[in-house]
């Protein structure tokens, strides 16, 4: 009696569902770390969704960098031209396309294509009682099965947002020396005067961080679906939307980091 009141006060209270459900996961965050080190490490696992991510993220992500370095390198090709300071336009847009739109391209379809993927594996795991029956076992699921995959996000993450750089670079070169008759040797020697290797790394440390907000999210909506083949699809969007929002959020939060801790080069 006493529980059962308790847990109607709990549920009186319009923010306590949102609050456990952080709560779990963020434990399931932190199991995932707990158990990378453990062993026996399921090396053919990760190999197995290391190249399913991949095989299915590579090449939306590529088709989405071009039109996103172009988009960027338009607007401050332009932008540059209105204040007389054309010489600037290779070193904003490439920084711009190194440090934020890299990333965020990457998480994204990582989340979209990879995270829904990983989504929908557990979440029909866990309505055909698999993860259950693997508890009953001794076997943990999360070294077993999530943290597999939570790596294999963050690796994919990383290989794909060093692809995303390169070909948003090239695309906003081409935008802005072939459309806009920019001047390749300025556009080159703007970005080498004020790029510097830690603008590299803050991507790549992003990119590493977002897979696996992106991996853990979707494991966890994938454990907790509702009831029937319908809950899953709906886990798979809410991991999806809620990924999304995380990645934004954590964004500002890098971004602010690195402003304050990395002096621009020059100063």
């Amino acid at each position: 009696m006493a529980v059962d009141a308790d847990r109607r006060r709990r549920d009186r209270f319009p923010g306590a569902a949102a609050i456990r459900q952080t709560g779990r996961l963020y434990a399931l965050a932190f199991d995932v770390i707990r158990y990378i080190p453990r062993r026996p490490f399921q090396f053919r696992e990760f190999i197995q969704q290391f190249w399913f991510i991949a095989s299915v993220s590579i090449l939306p992500t590529a088709l989405v960098a071009i039109p996103f370095g172009g988009v960027i390198a338009l607007h401050v090709g332009s932008l540059t031209n209105q204040i007389g300071a054309q010489s600037f336009t290779g070193a904003a847009s490439v920084l711009a396309i190194i440090q934020q739109a890299s990333p965020i391209v990457t998480a994204l379809l990582i989340a979209g294509a990879g995270g829904s993927a990983i989504c929908a594996d557990l979440g029909s795991r866990t309505i055909r009682e698999e993860i259950d029956a693997m508890e009953v076992l001794g076997v943990s699921p999360v070294q077993r099965l999530i943290v597999p995959r939570v790596l294999a996000a963050m690796g994919v993450a990383l290989f794909l947002n060093g692809m995303v750089s390169v070909v948003g670079v090239l695309g906003g070169y081409f935008f802005n020396v072939v459309m806009q008759g920019g001047t390749p040797g300025a556009y080159l020697a703007s970005f080498s005067a004020l790029a510097q290797l830690p603008d590299l790394w803050i991507s790549e440390i992003k990119a590493v961080i977002f897979g696996f907000v992106a991996g853990v999210v979707a494991a966890y909506r994938g454990l907790h679906p509702a009831a029937g083949p319908k809950g899953v699809g709906d886990a798979v969007n809410q991991s999806v939307v809620i990924t999304f929002l995380l990645l934004f959020l954590l964004n500002v939060a890098l971004s602010t980091v690195y402003l304050q801790l990395v002096p621009p080069k020059g100063m």
